[in-house]
């Protein structure tokens, strides 16, 4: 797989840009500010219809316009498929594929698939749960794009819930039973949907897990042993292999959700909140059995999040359609051993792009196709 054709109108800082595409590597070298990520993120877009660095679209439209357009020509074991994408401030997104309508934005999930390694990535072991939880998820729906779906419906009944559980709660307190019956068909909906969303990710990281053991072996042979393992607010109803090396069991994980919503109702009810389901879980990252966050050296840090990304990488060639490499800007944030390790890895791949402040960043595996973006263009030397 590789994107062979990308172009922008109006997205973040580009009014447009136009950029022809060929396997193997290609550096985009220009100044912090000048545009060189917003390109890559603009892919990044394509595979996930997300950003890795901002949580809503709104600051992906270029100030003053009313929409921003991302066109990428993906081609994949010698077919070509094109992918428009229209991002429109407070309205529904619109998508085409190969200039047809399609009925979903979402349906487009699966064309192109992408692993990008960012300076953000240092949040995936020093920032809150929230951030290794998208982590699993984005790449849940790389994997198998039909959990868009599922985490969407899980979403849309967690905060349907929730404003029932503030309501009755409410209701509770100034001596009202509040609508209890509505409670319990929600509890079913989160239940069920939480259970296909939670055996998904148990699933997956007994999939990622020794990927990533290996990946931060590569990148730190000096340093202690990583490890990964899902950590559930019910793991003690389920069989402890699930999340290691066994696979999940939906009808016993939608029981377990029930008792445990149950077991907490009168809690909820108080708080207002949902305090049962995959939204409370957490992936814990472990180096010789210390949690990563507040023990990792900054080193390690940078190591576990390299591994988590190049574990990505591995997990999906293993399904047998190599993703495109991105790396943005991380060759000046890491250490002679791990700039070599990446290198390794990303030259063996189908095609990567990198991004750099100065040529001098890159290392000479990678130095492939050279665009220089500078003053609003980008232009290949």
């Amino acid at each position: 797989m590789y994107v062979r054709h990308l172009q922008v109108t109006d997205f973040r800082s580009w009014e447009h840009a136009d950029l022809e595409l060929e396997p193997g590597p290609t550096v985009l070298v220009g100044q912090n500010g000048q545009g060189k990520t917003n390109l890559v993120e603009a892919l990044g877009y394509a595979a996930t219809l997300g950003s890795h660095r901002v949580a809503s679209d709104a600051p992906l439209i270029r100030h003053g316009c009313a929409r921003a357009i991302v066109r990428t020509a993906i081609v994949n074991e010698g077919r070509e498929l094109t992918i428009e994408l229209e991002i429109t401030a407070g309205k529904a997104n619109r998508a085409r594929v190969n200039r047809g309508p399609v009925p979903r934005t979402r349906d487009v999930l699966g064309i192109l698939r992408t692993v990008l390694f960012a300076p953000e990535d240092l949040a995936l072991v020093r920032g809150d749960p929230g951030e290794r939880r998208r982590f699993l998820d984005d790449l849940l729906v790389l994997r198998t794009p039909r959990y868009a779906g599922v985490r969407a419906d899980y979403d849309r009944v967690l905060r349907q819930r929730n404003a029932l559980l503030k309501s009755s709660g409410h209701a509770r307190r100034a001596g009202s039973k509040g609508d209890i019956g509505t409670l319990d068909v929600w509890d079913g909906h989160l239940a069920r949907h939480g259970a296909e969303l939670l055996a998904a990710r148990l699933d997956l990281v007994a999939d990622l897990a020794p990927h990533l053991t290996a990946a931060y072996a590569g990148v730190a042979p000096e340093s202690r042993p990583a490890t990964i393992r899902y950590r559930s607010g019910i793991a003690d109803t389920f069989p402890s292999e699930y999340g290691t090396t066994g696979r999940a069991d939906m009808e016993v994980l939608t029981d377990a959700l029930l008792a445990a919503m149950v077991a907490r109702r009168d809690q909820e009810l108080d708080r207002g909140v949902s305090l049962v389901g995959p939204h409370r879980d957490e992936l814990e990252l472990t180096l010789d059995l210390f949690p990563a966050k507040g023990y990792a050296s900054h080193g390690e840090s940078w190591s576990f999040a390299l591994a988590l990304r190049l574990a990505s990488y591995e997990l999906l060639r293993e399904d047998g359609s190599e993703p495109v490499l991105v790396l943005d800007d991380v060759f000046a944030e890491l250490d002679r051993r791990r700039r070599e390790r990446l290198a390794e890895v990303s030259v063996a791949a189908e095609q990567v792009l990198v991004t750099a402040a100065v040529p001098e960043d890159v290392p000479g595996e990678l130095k492939g196709a050279r665009y220089l973006v500078s003053d609003g263009e980008v232009r290949r030397e």
